[in-house]
């Protein structure tokens, strides 16, 4: 559990925690004006994802060498190409060898686009698992739990109470059974309950809106960040469904909360290399058994805002799914801070001096992400605004970079590249902060704060219960564009871009988790 537990939710600029070693450690509440200073090495690996090199080369120095040597070896003479392609010219005397060759470089040409075009990845669909009625749990119910756990000392409850009450979590989150039974019991069997239940949850749910059969996967990638038993996850699945002996099993762990882009750039990679397949993509958390049982605040957090979730997603490289499919990937740009050894322990499982287990966060957190954020987003830049907004960008930068002018950055109207944005419901601060920085309107963060409200901190699968959102209220056109953008230990920030390829109507609800719910949303969420 990591990411945007960087949430400090909302507490007050003096508020500190203490580390093991009892000093205060102050967490900045507020992201840095990560646009400010931007570098120009992220811009130009944003335009090499944009450009392949290869395709260039081919088409300035191959293409124009096989015409001449074409040309010559046919003794077709330059003037009559054009001939060619004259309805008239069909009466003009062209010698069997012309044709031959004109032909050959009509199918070379064709060869050419079809072994550099990029293999289409479509999203079937997705869904998302829902807990039970009796998984509920209010803000004093966790509170209530906590204190009957009885590890905790009378200021670390006030401290959870304080975060409980300020972190934009409602009073309809899931936890789970173990946590859930009087007195908490937390146990290798409950996780496993846990586990399987959100996993089955969410496979069954997704086999049922998609009618596709076990028997056709041939890809699976499991992701969890702190819960990795044995046998894994993805064997649990395995096991459950009968996949076929040759499927591409994947189990991910320890990747935080970014993990869920991580599978979808992975599924991606693995897609392209396998033809006429299916990919199965299952993102969650496990919280039965990472409930930090000690006083250490900087471990608390995840305590008061991870609740129960998981989503599972059906992608397909198989060109008749394209009439079926929700959405297409356009974009995956990931970035990955981890060689920097403060970026690194940021976000860090520990045991605090009692030998209890947590999630410790350092007083960088927020500079880590910051930096993150500015690297993905630079990189992302090119590959999705308009010319007119890389125009204004490049010029802005050229004029800080090259001309020390002391004019302020160009901030890119991100509102420009697309029409819905999934940001990692992480915690309430942090999205106020993102939605400052990236100048997004109310409605455009509604589903992540809604998601949070709602559903609480889910970890990697909390993108796609924005997303659930997002359809349930009917916003969804063809050709909408959708930016899933999310954070992770390492320090990890990753982003997906979706083109939706019909539109999607608020009634189509089948398995969507808002469902009972999506007319009493948006809510007011009180101010911390």
């Amino acid at each position: 559990m990591d990411s945007i537990e960087m949430d400090k939710e909302r507490l007050t600029a003096d508020m500190a925690f203490k580390d093991s070693s009892s000093a205060v450690i102050k967490i900045r509440q507020r992201l840095p004006d990560f646009l400010q200073s931007v570098k120009l090495k992220y811009v130009k690996l944003g335009y090499g994802y944009s450009c392949n090199p290869a395709t260039i080369l081919m088409f300035l120095i191959i293409v124009p060498l096989f015409i001449a040597i074409l040309v010559q070896f046919s003794g077709l003479e330059l003037y009559r190409v054009y001939e060619l392609w004259r309805t008239q010219s069909l009466d003009h005397d062209f010698d069997v060898a012309t044709r031959l060759a004109g032909s050959a470089f009509l199918f070379f040409l064709l060869a050419v686009f079809w072994t550099k075009r990029s293999t289409p990845v479509y999203l079937v669909d997705f869904a998302c698992y829902k807990a039970e009625d009796e998984r509920k749990t209010s803000t004093e119910s966790f509170l209530k739990m906590a204190e009957d756990l009885r590890p905790f000392d009378d200021e670390t409850l006030q401290f959870q109470r304080r975060i409980s009450t300020r972190s934009g979590l409602g009073d309809e989150t899931y936890i789970s059974r173990g946590l859930n039974a009087k007195p908490p019991n937390l146990c290798m069997e409950e996780a496993r309950n846990e586990a399987e239940s959100v996993l089955f949850g969410a496979v069954d749910a997704l086999l049922s809106k998609t009618g596709v059969k076990p028997r056709d996967i041939g890809i699976l990638i499991v992701n969890c960040s702190l819960f990795n038993p044995t046998p894994s996850l993805s064997s649990m699945i395995v096991n459950r469904y009968k996949l076929r002996t040759d499927v591409k099993s994947y189990n991910l762990g320890g990747m935080g909360c970014s993990a869920g882009l991580i599978s979808i750039d992975l599924a991606k990679d693995l897609l392209k290399a396998n033809p006429k397949t299916y990919a199965v993509v299952v993102s969650t958390e496990n919280i039965t058994l990472n409930f930090y049982m000690g006083n250490d605040r900087s471990m608390l957090l995840s305590n008061c805002i991870f609740r129960m979730g998981g989503a599972a997603v059906l992608l397909s490289n198989k060109a008749r799914d394209r009439v079926r499919s929700k959405y297409q990937l356009v974009h995956t740009v990931r970035t990955h801070k981890g060689a920097d050894d403060r970026n690194y322990r940021c976000v860090y499982q520990r045991e605090d001096d009692e030998g209890h287990v947590g999630v410790s966060l350092a007083r960088e957190l927020m500079a880590v992400a910051g930096d993150a954020l500015k690297t993905n987003i630079t990189t992302l830049g090119p590959l999705v605004l308009p010319l007119s907004e890389q125009f204004m960008f490049f010029v802005a930068l050229v004029r800080r970079k090259l001309l020390k002018a002391k004019n302020k950055p160009y901030i890119p109207d991100f509102k420009l590249a697309f029409e819905h944005f999934c940001i990692h419901a992480g915690g309430r601060a942090v999205l106020d902060e993102l939605q400052k920085n990236l100048q997004l309107s109310d409605w455009h963060m509604e589903p992540s704060r809604m998601t949070l409200h709602r559903f609480g901190n889910t970890s990697s699968s909390s993108l796609w219960y924005e997303l659930a959102y997002t359809e349930a209220k009917g916003r969804v056109s063809g050709g909408d564009r959708v930016w899933q953008i999310a954070f992770g230990s390492g320090f990890k920030c990753n982003s997906a871009v979706w083109r939706a390829l019909r539109e999607i109507p608020a009634g189509e609800t089948k398995g969507n988790p808002w469902i009972d719910s999506i007319d009493r949303y948006p809510v007011k969420v009180p101010v911390a």
